[in-house]
């Protein structure tokens, strides 16, 4: 008897702390969140080795995007969407290509990669659109290789004739970061924005830079706010210098930093945690190296040995961000090292993968979501990472052995969300701009220009037009003053 009174004195205590423990449970948003690199659909790094040939550079390009055609793995990435419904997704490599038939045609879109994958998702009956409030959207365009004629022309004798009336045009493409929204979701946009990078990589000086950003919005989901990123940190990099990866890290923690309200960060971040390897290291992606200006990353890695000073993943560490995982330092997870043509794993890379232990093919961890200001993971995963698994596949005929590839040559992530309640009204100023304006670039085109004018102008001004021109005319004028005379 004196248990069970006991039993209840116990119960009676706790049910005050029960049920406020329960409130706040009930009080908890959740979010669904995916990060997810689409491919543009081509390896740059190969078509730069073929630089200064622009014409070859242009054409393995554009032979490669046909290859890998997103309108069939569009349909993939929109089932990987029914599948697991996240309420935002960070899409990277964004991808414009677009074409002009001659030097003063307009420019045409051939492909938008963005709005074939809305459009499939509406057909599969799980819909997204580009978050967009008050005409802005999530949408910042990285860097552009443009359509020049005479140096970017590309030929597709299946495409262009019923486009273009001929075989060929000059052709280039945009790349862009953006955040898709679920057309069911509930949440409302309270903000959006777009900003770029300060620092880029220089491919060639003036006329070609990669620039990249990232877009972010603020989310009002039943009174509180939530802040979402996405973006794509520069691969490319200087063998003898901080990798742009890590110098752009620096200022997207620096802007984020006066951010209050609950924070998600998601992208292709292009580092490994491993970064910078040792110069003796196995290196088969190609990852920024020990140098000059970066020491060789810790070995046995964890939280409290890590060196951030050139590692863009560290550095987001080092500003009071979790990383949802899954456990970003098993091999397992990696989620980066499909060959070009997503017909399987790189074959450079495949035996070295599997020594590692990741037994599809993949040798680096490059994409992640990040969290931060009373933010907490439930569920984490990675998304189309089964290699080859049918469901997740689209038929390519790449080689006469593989005829079904993967969706991207990333595997995204996902990630279940709760939110933890609070008294507080956050209310976070809007991230700047920062729209690089490329002064340089503009004072330089334009003295080319000025320059290609003088070479023209200059001929016909003082050659051309007074000893063949003007003679001409007046020869011709005489002539029709005579015949006008004959004829009276």
């Amino acid at each position: 008897m004196r248990r069970i009174a006991s039993t209840i004195t116990l119960l009676l205590t706790l049910l005050p702390f029960l049920s406020a423990q329960s409130a706040l449970a009930s009080d908890q948003k959740t979010l669904s969140v995916m990060t997810r690199n689409i491919y543009l659909g081509a390896d740059v790094g190969v078509a730069l080795q073929l630089l200064p040939d622009f014409p070859a550079a242009a054409q393995f390009m554009w032979d490669q995007m046909r290859a890998t055609n997103f309108e069939k793995r569009s349909r993939t990435l929109a089932r990987e969407l029914a599948l697991y419904k996240p309420d935002l997704v960070g899409v990277q490599e964004a991808t414009k290509w677009i074409c002009k038939k001659g030097v003063l045609s307009k420019k045409e879109v051939i492909f938008d990669f963005l709005q074939i994958l809305i459009d499939e998702s509406k057909r599969q009956g799980v819909g997204y659109s580009l978050a967009t409030i008050d005409g802005e959207s999530a949408f910042n365009t990285g860097f552009s290789i443009p359509a020049i004629p005479w140096l970017t022309v590309v030929k597709d004798p299946t495409l262009f004739p019923s486009i273009f009336g001929k075989e060929t045009a000059s052709c280039g493409f945009e790349i862009a970061d953006a955040i898709l929204i679920r057309d069911d979701f509930d949440g409302k946009i309270a903000h959006v924005g777009n900003s770029e990078y300060r620092d880029y990589y220089t491919v060639v000086p003036v006329l070609m830079e990669i620039s990249r950003g990232y877009s972010w919005l603020d989310l009002d989901i039943d009174g509180q706010s939530i802040r979402i990123v996405t973006t794509h940190l520069e691969s490319l990099f200087d063998a003898d210098s901080v990798p742009h990866s890590s110098i752009q890290a620096d200022q997207l923690t620096a802007e984020l930093a006066s951010t209050n309200s609950p924070l998600v960060v998601m992208g292709d971040f292009n580092a490994d945690l491993r970064d910078p390897r040792g110069k003796k290291d196995v290196n088969p992606g190609g990852q920024p190296a020990e140098n000059k200006f970066c020491n060789e990353q810790e070995r046995a890695l964890s939280r409290s040995n890590f060196d951030s000073s050139c590692n863009a993943y560290w550095k987001m560490i080092k500003a009071g961000y979790e990383d949802v995982g899954p456990n970003s330092q098993e091999p397992k997870n990696f989620t980066w090292g499909l060959g070009a043509l997503l017909d399987g794993p790189d074959p450079a890379r495949e035996m070295i993968a599997r020594k590692w232990g990741n037994p599809h093919g993949f040798t680096e961890r490059l994409d992640y979501i990040f969290i931060k200001n009373g933010i907490s993971v439930k569920e984490s995963r990675l998304i189309s990472y089964q290699g080859m698994k049918e469901s997740l596949l689209w038929d390519c005929n790449a080689t006469q052995e593989k005829t079904k590839c993967a969706p991207s040559d990333h595997a995204g992530v996902f990630a279940q969300l709760t939110v933890s309640p609070t008294n507080q009204t956050l209310i976070d100023q809007p991230l700047p701009d920062n729209q690089v304006i490329p002064w340089v670039k503009f004072i330089l085109i334009g003295l080319l220009l000025l320059v290609l004018s003088l070479i023209i102008c200059l001929p016909y001004r003082f050659i051309l037009r007074p000893l063949v021109i003007l003679p001409l005319q007046t020869r011709m004028r005489v002539r029709a003053e005579r015949g006008i005379e004959i004829n009276e």
